[in-house]
């Protein structure tokens, strides 16, 4: 028997039994509660599979830090302009001796026996044909004085060299690009740009999810100050195309969305041309973009035009498909006050300096990236030597541009 023993009295008239105040018993769900509960942690635990390999294949770019604008110059469109020719200078004068004045004729005098001549006694008329081959060749030395001193006073002269913005039009070729929609992977965008020498075409295509393809299209010809639009549209999704009309007998941009048409300005851009132009300045002249360098373009969109502000920021860092690669960071400051839209664009030099990446952020904080995923295709010898694959003073781009971006 125990030393201890412990026993639970009856309970009292009125109060609950301890079975009666016991928890009810756990109920149970059954065969289907159990496969529906399995099925949605089955359904969450690949979801979030797919959601990191989603962020570990996309490249990690950083967004670019807002910080103030440091201008050091301020550069605005201009035209190329070929070198005026030079006039040679004027020769100096240069007196030429006077001819000899013939001499008198003496007089006859009576004839005389004829002397016997020797083989060493020179005749009467030897002399005189001496000394005018002597004479002859001053005068053909004094003659060809004022042609050497013309040579050299046009040798001296300074040479005259072109004027403007130098530029080289990238060649022809498709470009591919990786499109991500606020950081996540999207399907691949493509650029389809044609350069003949004389006119261009660029056709983007960004394909959104549930949305339809964005493409944006901008055709025109190459002058002296570039890339000149004559017609940009932009059809997004389902929605009919608004055009954009650069009229150059009347010097005004019409709309198709708006009846309101605004001046042409010289070397005036549409919203993608401007990439593609941007592009052909630094390739022309890339030391000239330096830190801090700002250039202003006139950028006409589906119903307006403005001026964009591009300033270089400096060489970074970007991440493509393909690896790492070195590229030159521009960025359009604030074109008004509370302008909250932004645009970074990234020119790599290995690429032909065709951009690396484009981003662009909404003033509601979506961001439309792309990033490089392809190779310029290689254009043909009578491409790459047309007049619009340099710069109008036929300086020419460094070959290597060109050959670092073939397929």
């Amino acid at each position: 028997m125990p030393l201890f023993s412990f026993h639970r009295p009856p309970a009292a008239p009125g109060e609950p039994s301890a079975a009666a105040s016991a928890p009810d018993a756990p109920r149970r769900w059954g065969p289907w509660g159990r496969w529906v509960g399995a099925a949605l942690i089955v359904a969450g635990l690949h979801w979030s599979a797919m959601r990191w390999i989603e962020h570990a294949k996309q490249p990690a770019n950083r967004t670019p830090e807002q910080k103030p604008p440091v201008q050091v110059e301020l550069l605005t469109p201009k035209p190329v302009t070929p070198p005026a020719p030079v006039k040679p200078a004027a020769p100096a004068h240069v007196a030429r001796p006077a001819p000899p004045k013939a001499a008198p004729a003496p007089a006859p005098k009576p004839a005389a026996p004829a002397p016997v001549l020797s083989a060493a006694t020179p005749q009467a008329g030897e002399p005189a044909a001496a000394s005018g081959v002597a004479a002859s060749g001053a005068g053909a030395a004094s003659a060809s004085a004022p042609i050497a001193t013309a040579a050299a006073t046009s040798a001296a002269a300074p040479t005259a060299t072109a004027s403007g913005d130098k530029f080289s039009v990238p060649p022809t070729g498709d470009l591919r690009y990786d499109t991500l929609v606020n950081g996540v992977m999207n399907q691949t965008g493509t650029i389809h740009w044609t350069n003949d020498g004389q006119h261009y075409e660029m056709v983007v295509s960004i394909p959104l999810p549930f949305v339809g393809p964005y493409v944006y299209s901008s055709k025109g010809h190459i002058d002296a100050f570039g890339i000149a639009p004559e017609q940009y549209s932009e059809k997004r999704g389902r929605r009919a195309a608004d055009v954009a009309v650069f009229n150059r007998e009347t010097k005004q941009i019409v709309y198709t969305r708006t009846p309101n048409s605004q001046p042409l300005a010289d070397g005036a851009q549409d919203r993608f041309s401007v990439v593609m132009q941007l592009t052909s300045l630094v390739r022309g002249a890339p030391d000239v973009y330096k830190a801090g360098v700002t250039r202003q373009f006139s950028v006409a969109d589906n119903d307006s035009s403005e001026i964009w502000p591009m300033e270089t920021v400096g060489d970074e860092t970007v991440q493509t498909h393909d690896g790492f690669v070195t590229a030159r960071h521009f960025t359009r400051l604030p074109r008004r006050e509370g302008d909250r839209r932004k645009l970074d664009i990234w020119l790599a030099p290995a690429l032909g300096w065709l951009p690396a990446r484009i981003l662009q952020t909404e003033p509601n904080g979506m961001q439309i990236e792309m990033l490089w995923a392809g190779k310029l295709q290689a254009a043909s010898a009578a491409e790459n030597n047309a007049p619009g694959t340099t710069d109008a003073s036929e300086e020419t781009a460094p070959a290597a541009d060109d050959a670092s971006v073939r397929p």
